[in-house]
């Protein structure tokens, strides 16, 4: 009797285990995942300031949508003007993708969004002129680095 209820278990187990390797899926080196900001960038915050974003659009894969439009998305500052010694252009990158409550780690490609630089008169109420500011709902393409497994 034991014997046929540990097999029960072990069989139910297994079952799960498969059903649940059935329904993992990757993301291939090279997808571009597109999203739209929802936070303000500028190039004066500093490296590692983070920014939430949302996929623009579905991304799939043969034929299978593995992320879905809306999905929030977090990015972090790569490179930036914030520290005049080392002055560089504004750089971002996609660090994560909120998944079914958890988060998803992400390696992409940086990406350097052109937003308008400020003028003068707007440098007077607060922004540095020359600085390159990245709206809200400004879409960024970036491309993945490594195979993102969901």
């Amino acid at each position: 009797m034991k014997l046929i209820k540990s097999s029960s278990v072990i069989a139910v187990i297994c079952g799960c285990v498969a059903a649940s390797s059935a329904n993992a899926a990757t993301i291939p080196a090279g997808t571009t995942i597109p999203v739209t900001t929802v936070s303000l960038i500028t190039s004066q915050d500093g490296v590692g300031s983070s920014f939430e974003a949302k996929i623009a659009q579905d991304v799939s894969v043969k034929g299978h949508v593995l992320l879905k439009a809306g999905t929030k998305a977090f990015g972090k500052v790569s490179s930036s003007r914030r520290n005049p010694r080392r002055s560089e252009p504004l750089a971002v990158e996609l660090t994560s993708v909120s998944m079914n409550g958890r988060k998803v780690a992400l390696k992409t490609s940086p990406v350097a969004p052109h937003g308008p630089p400020q003028t003068a008169r707007q440098a007077h109420y607060g922004h540095t002129a020359g600085t390159t500011v990245v709206n809200p709902q400004t879409l960024l393409q970036f491309q993945l680095l490594q195979p993102v497994s969901l």
